[in-house]
C-alpha cells in the first residue's frame, strides 16, 4: 500500500507539473507541441540523475524510485500526448513535420537521458 501512495503522490505533482507546462506552451493549431516536446527531454534527463543516483543508492533508493520515477517523472512525461500530436499531424498531411517530431523527440529524449546520467556520475 506504501508503494501505491508513492506513486500516487508522485503522479500528481508529475501531471501538475506537466498540466503547468501546458500553459505556459500552449500548443497553436498546426505548429511544434513545445510543452510535451520540452517535458519528455527534461523527464529524459531527470530520469538520467535519479538512474545514476539510485545505482548509487542500492535498495535504499526504492522509496525515490517509486516516488520520483514511477510517479513524478511518470506523470510528467507523455507518451500518449506525443501519440495524438503525432497523429494530427500525420492527419493534416504535415508527415515530414510529424516524421521530424518523431526522431527528434525520441533522440532529444535519449540524449537528455545519457546527459543526466552522466551529470549525475561525475558528481557523486
Amino acid at each position: 500500500m506504501k508503494s501505491t501512495l508513492l506513486v500516487m503522490i508522485g503522479g500528481a505533482v508529475g501531471a501538475a507539473l506537466r498540466f503547468q507546462l501546458a500553459r505556459l506552451l500552449p500548443a497553436t493549431a498546426g505548429g511544434w507541441p513545445w510543452a510535451t516536446f520540452l517535458a519528455n527531454f527534461a523527464g529524459g534527463f531527470a530520469m538520467g540523475m535519479l538512474a545514476a543516483w539510485l545505482l548509487k543508492a542500492g535498495s535504499h533508493g526504492e522509496t525515490m524510485r517509486l516516488l520520483l520515477g514511477v510517479g513524478v517523472l511518470g506523470g510528467f512525461t507523455t507518451f500518449s500526448a506525443f501519440s495524438l500530436e503525432m497523429a494530427q499531424m500525420i492527419e493534416r498531411g504535415s508527415i515530414g513535420l510529424a516524421l521530424g517530431y518523431a526522431v527528434s523527440s525520441v533522440l532529444l529524449a535519449l540524449i537528455g537521458l545519457f546527459a543526466g546520467m552522466a551529470i549525475m556520475k561525475a558528481t557523486i
